[in-house]
């Protein structure tokens, strides 16, 4: 396993640990781990892989190994741990141990990572671009492109059955780990589609929950991409009128709906010459961005930044496409190698896409500076992809006791608070919490409140008033 081999070639092998669960004549189900040292923190960590069949209804056929990481707790340890979900869909959180190596959650906690299936072992189910690496150009022309994605489909339903990587089935496995790792309850945390796999976690194995965080919320109702024009026009719009009521910001930009209405028409009209340094050989190059090109990289972007909106849109309208133009570029690159575009597409297409009425999409792109191109691109796609085998109920609300924290930025460009207040309404047990921020909250607020949810597994006198104190970074007004 790639994951493994990078323990074994870095940290050393200090011990071994071989647990098997599943048919005893197979010996590639089940867990697999081995223990290694972390100089850096001093620590030991368990990594390896745990095997499940791709079919798991028929129990036979081809086994997917799953990358698992576990951070044992540093301090004295409470039996329940964290098992940390990754988004996308189709980031491996096995990959991302590193960034939880000294984390507050270990001080009493283990810290488990798995890589769903489809993300990671030996079934990453990637859809490379071709020619990026040589022609950055490539990376700013729109992402689900029809006759790309036709090939990856050839090539990879030569090597699995694409029915079976939908969300259920994963956290299936997920809870199959657990019980292998013998841990009877455990904590969950995402975001963004990570949140929508734990909810889907807690409505199949509940009484395996103990409390979850859930960060960026996507819920059962939030059909991807549908939503994605709309959600970005309401962040713009945030930004633009509060551009327009802040003095300094109003008398550096002016009329930045008029002036990014001037970009995309002229944008329409013919696409704009830019400069990128080269990914790979460095090399300055130039590049041509589009209307959708410049639309998708301003989304994007807003998952994390909206401080150089106003400085983007007002670059554009001089003339200057190179910041927005090597954002595009540096974000297309990191989606292609962090995320597995045909996971993507099976959790979608089957997940989401199946159940978008057409008839919403006029309704919801209209009037927005995205448009309705990268719904409809999508939804192209899953035409001719295969759908996952989803349970008949799969789009109900998930209606669950389990204590939950739920966790939405004001200026969130992707997961509005409507979608974290759609998931509150069916938890009884819950909390949601709106504060200054963008895709993902973070910070010493969100922390303390999260220490004090997971030490208590109660949302019942949560204190939360450390919101009031939050505020976003100011606009930027200078080049």
């Amino acid at each position: 396993m790639r994951c493994t081999l990078i323990f074994v070639c870095l940290l050393g092998i200090s011990g071994l640990v071989r647990v098997v669960s599943g048919a005893p004549d197979n010996p590639a189900l089940g867990l697999h781990l081995k223990t290694h040292l972390h100089e850096a923190s001093g620590t030991e960590i368990r990594a390896g892989s745990f095997g499940v069949y791709e079919d798991r209804e028929r129990g036979a056929g081809r086994v997917l190994r799953l990358d698992v990481v576990v951070l044992p707790a540093t301090g004295a340890r409470r039996p329940d741990p964290v098992f940390i979900l990754s988004g996308g869909p189709g980031v491996s959180a096995a990959q991302q141990w590193r960034q939880y190596v000294s984390h507050w959650m270990r001080e009493h906690r283990d810290i488990v990572l798995v890589s769903q299936r489809g993300t990671g072992g030996n079934n990453r189910l990637l859809c490379p671009i071709p020619g990026a690496e040589e022609d950055p150009q490539r990376y700013l022309e729109p992402y689900f492109d029809a006759e790309m994605f036709r090939s990856c489909l050839e090539d990879l339903a030569a090597r699995f059955d694409l029915r079976h990587y939908s969300t259920s089935t994963a956290m299936d496995d997920l809870d199959d780990i657990r019980a292998a790792l013998g841990y009877e309850t455990i904590n969950l945390y995402g975001g963004s589609y990570a949140s929508r796999a734990i909810l889907v976690y807690l409505r199949r194995h509940a009484g395996s929950a103990r409390c979850a965080v859930l960060n960026s919320v996507a819920p059962i109702s939030f059909t991807n991409p549908l939503y994605h024009a709309w959600a970005a026009e309401r962040t713009l719009g945030m930004i633009i009128d509060e551009c327009a009521a802040d003095p300094a910001c109003n008398e550096r930009f002016g009329d930045l709906r008029a002036t990014l209405d001037g970009v995309l028409a002229d944008l329409e009209e013919a696409p704009a010459p830019a400069t990128v340094t080269h990914p790979v050989t460095g090399a300055l190059t130039r590049v041509l961005i589009s209307r959708d090109g410049f639309a998708e990289a301003v989304r994007f972007g807003m998952y994390t930044n909206i401080s150089d909106v106003p400085l983007i849109i007002d670059r554009a309208a001089k003339g200057e496409f190179d910041l927005i133009a090597q954002r595009g570029v540096d974000q297309a690159r990191w989606i292609e190698s962090s995320l597995a575009s045909g996971m993507l597409l099976c959790v979608t297409c089957g997940e989401d896409v199946s159940r978008i009425d057409p008839a919403d999409i006029d309704e919801l792109t209209r009037d927005t500076f995205l448009g309705d191109s990268r719904v409809r691109r999508q939804m192209a796609i899953c035409e001719f992809w295969p759908d996952s085998i989803v349970p008949e109920d799969y789009g109900l609300p998930v209606a669950v006791d389990t204590p939950v924290l739920l966790f939405s930025g004001t200026h969130d460009a992707v997961t509005p608070p409507r979608w974290g207040e759609e998931a509150a309404r069916h938890l009884p047990n819950s909390l949601h919490v709106i504060a200054p921020g963008t895709h993902g909250l973070g910070g010493p607020c969100v922390d303390g409140m999260m220490r004090n949810f997971l030490e208590s597994g109660s949302v019942d006198g949560l204190d939360t008033s450390c919101v009031e104190s939050m505020r976003l970074p100011p606009y930027s007004l200078r080049d």
